[in-house]
């Protein structure tokens, strides 16, 4: 996990959706996630089976958040699990359930990722269940989860010095607040709002991920 984290707008327009998430990619986003709380079962499995087919298209690394069975179901590279979902069992059952869903074919490894706010505590229980990224924020005031809990800058260098597991920053992010946070050594930003909501997105996500690469001058 490293660089541009692209974190899927929920809509019902999937042309349009796969459109943005094409354009991400295009412009170097490394890994995509799916996010959908509101869209109904169909909605969501035919969304999600789109992007699964340009994610494998690309070799990006693509997860669903929060629904390990429809993360199974199109065959994603991971699942990102949220507050209620990243202890010890729960980690275990996701591979349990995944490990039976694949009975008797090679399935290749899976990703998962684990939201820890601003808690280390949280992360350092993910870490040992097996959490193979942990993400913290909200480090800016983000549109999308107003309400979300503040994580201060210093959690960075803190949790990089204490787990040997990538750190994904999140919440309110743009490409010029990303500085501070790849600065403190975050392996990867994930980005909704300031990727997908300006009128070129695959500019804006090459952008993102030229300042992992040499922190140069982008435009406002």
């Amino acid at each position: 996990m490293h660089g541009l984290y692209a974190i899927s707008p929920e809509t019902h327009d999937s042309a349009r959706l796969v459109e943005q998430v094409g354009k991400a990619i295009a412009g170097g986003a490394s890994a995509v996630q799916y996010r959908c709380k509101r869209l109904g079962h169909d909605l969501a499995r035919k969304q999600a089976e789109e992007l699964r087919t340009i994610t494998r298209a690309t070799g990006t690394l693509f997860i669903v958040n929060d629904n390990s069975e429809l993360a199974f179901a199109v065959g994603a590279d991971g699942l990102h699990i949220g507050r209620d979902d990243g202890d010890l069992h729960t980690i275990s059952r996701i591979r349990d359930r995944r490990a039976k869903h694949y009975a008797g074919t090679e399935a290749a490894p899976f990703v998962i990722g684990v939201s820890c706010y601003n808690e280390l505590e949280r992360a350092a229980t993910a870490v040992a269940a097996g959490a193979d990224y942990i993400a913290f924020g909200s480090f800016f005031p983000s549109a999308t989860k107003p309400e979300a809990v503040k994580a201060e800058l210093a959690l960075i260098p803190a949790a990089k010095a204490r787990f040997d597991v990538p750190i994904v920053a999140i919440g309110g992010i743009t490409v010029y607040n990303a500085r501070q946070l790849i600065a403190a050594k975050a392996d990867a930003v994930a980005v909704i709002t300031a990727l997908f909501e300006t009128d070129d997105i695959e500019l804006r996500a090459r952008e993102f991920t030229d300042l992992f690469k040499s922190g140069k001058h982008v435009r406002k």
